[in-house]
């Protein structure tokens, strides 16, 4: 395979390295020069990895293009590019449908698009793609595991869960600073909190439970410490304030 990646961030960056760690198929990368820091960084570290001149030698060097750019500068970016029949391109960029990626291509190809998440340069968490494609997910799923969605609804709702990673570590900062603000310091908080979390994390993982509300059953104490924070958590809004982003983002993704 012969893989090309325009733009060149952090997301580029972990596809490529876990790819570079995981396949043995792929004969060479070309990576935009756009944020030429992680691109010199690639090709240090990967000798298939070049650095293309600019955007169109990223096509042209390559049988799958992943666009890795921003929403908002996702059109120009890709109407300027000269793609061709039979190449599979495949889309990072959240916000943009399929049907209108097709109308700036303008040439009969395949597109996919793909929501990868940072931990796939360590060969784990699960990369949502639409519309189903075999090739596709046999490479994600060297990355850790690869989700296909089964209609358009589906993907967008794939999107919506993803954008949790941010509260995720808003809740922990927010328990950091309180630990701080008791007397603890910051720093003996968060290697508490690293090492909490980072075994709760196994134990989903390890855990032959499907049910998440099983998962905190399991943790909890009737009457206990672990019982009364998430109900007062609940009762407090908690649970519906990310209910409410969650269905603000969802509508956001479908009114793109």
């Amino acid at each position: 395979m012969k893989l090309g990646f325009v733009g060149t961030g952090a997301i580029t960056e972990a596809v490529v390295t876990g790819l570079m760690k995981s396949r043995s198929d792929i004969s060479s990368v070309v990576v935009s020069p756009r944020s030429a820091h992680i691109a010199a960084r690639l090709t240090q570290m990967f000798p298939i990895v070049r650095v293309g001149v600019d955007n169109q030698d990223v096509v042209d060097s390559a049988d799958v293009v992943f666009l890795a750019i921003r929403p908002q500068i996702a059109e120009e970016v890709v109407r300027e590019l000269r793609f061709r029949e039979h190449q599979h391109v495949v889309s990072f960029v959240a916000t943009v449908q399929i049907e209108t990626l097709g109308s700036w291509i303008d040439v009969p190809l395949t597109i996919t698009q793909a929501i990868p998440l940072p931990f796939v340069a360590e060969l784990r968490g699960a990369t949502a793609i639409y519309p189903p494609n075999d090739q596709l997910a046999e490479l994600f799923s060297s990355l850790g595991t690869a989700v296909q969605a089964n209609d358009v609804r589906q993907y967008n709702l794939f999107g919506a869960a993803s954008s949790l990673m941010a509260t995720y570590f808003g809740l922990l900062e927010t328990c950091a600073r309180w630990l701080e603000a008791e007397g603890m310091s910051y720093d003996q908080a968060s290697l508490f909190l690293k090492q909490l979390f980072g075994g709760l994390s196994h134990e989903t993982d390890a855990s032959k439970e499907q049910s998440f509300e099983a998962m905190a059953s399991g943790f909890s104490t009737k009457g206990g410490l672990n019982e009364q924070v998430f109900k007062e958590f609940t009762e407090n809004g908690g649970t519906k304030a990310l209910t409410l982003a969650l269905e603000s983002v969802l509508k956001r993704i479908e009114q793109t």
